[in-house]
């Protein structure tokens, strides 16, 4: 089969990239216009860090130790482009805000909860949803409804489990094994699962090409 991603992908992840905007109601959205690629997981799964790692600038995203930190969906584009028409960036990536946070307002929680599914339902440009589970206690509640709600929004996802290297590396193999399975009852899901670990940057190299992959689509 030949290779359909964009011949420029690993100049696109080596080169600086920066942030655009915080998007906190969906109003506030950047104009449709490059392939956009989300991340999604429970609050503290590890998607800034990630994101961090995926693009080799560890202070793009805001890390933190606070669950439910990352309120808003923020944007993020390679530099060196315009802006204009005819110079776009090929791609953004969007670090949503977390989800299964408990203790915030319950306000709060919903609102930042209408965002995402608001953004998921209905975001054109929209070419993938990684959602990460953390690797130490893999798919929860919480996690499943999100996949079924994908499901039946038709979008695209991969699971992608992420600090790899907080469990033995002989459970990893497993772990894989045993998500595969869970997601074979969810039609939209990708039948393939990625383990990652930005502290270590395992996974980084077979992330980034499904990226190049999905973006091509």
């Amino acid at each position: 089969m030949a290779d359909t991603r964009p011949k420029d992908d690993k100049p696109l992840f080596g080169r600086p990239w920066i942030f655009i905007r915080g998007v906190p109601a969906m109003k506030f959205l950047p104009p449709e216009g490059p392939a956009e690629i989300a991340f999604a997981g429970r609050s503290n799964v590890g998607k800034s860090s990630l994101i961090n790692a995926l693009v080799g600038h560890k202070g793009l995203a805001r890390t933190s130790n606070t669950p439910g930190r990352t309120q808003e969906l923020n944007y993020f584009v390679p530099d060196g482009f315009s802006g204009e028409a005819d110079d776009l960036p090929p791609m953004a990536l969007v670090d949503m805000p977390g989800y299964g946070y408990a203790q915030a307002p319950k306000e709060q929680v919903d609102a930042w909860t209408k965002l995402v599914f608001d953004y998921l339902r209905g975001r054109s440009t929209l070419k993938r949803v990684y959602v990460l589970i953390d690797s130490r206690h893999g798919i929860k509640k919480n996690d499943d409804e999100v996949l079924d709600l994908l499901d039946k929004a038709a979008v695209s996802y991969q699971l992608v489990l992420t600090k790899t290297d907080k469990i033995k590396a002989a459970g990893v193999p497993r772990l894989i094994a045993e998500t595969l399975e869970k997601i074979k009852k969810h039609p939209a899901a990708f039948p393939e699962v990625l383990a990652t670990s930005s502290e270590k940057g395992e996974g980084l190299e077979e992330l980034r090409a499904a990226i190049g992959t999905a973006i091509a689509r």
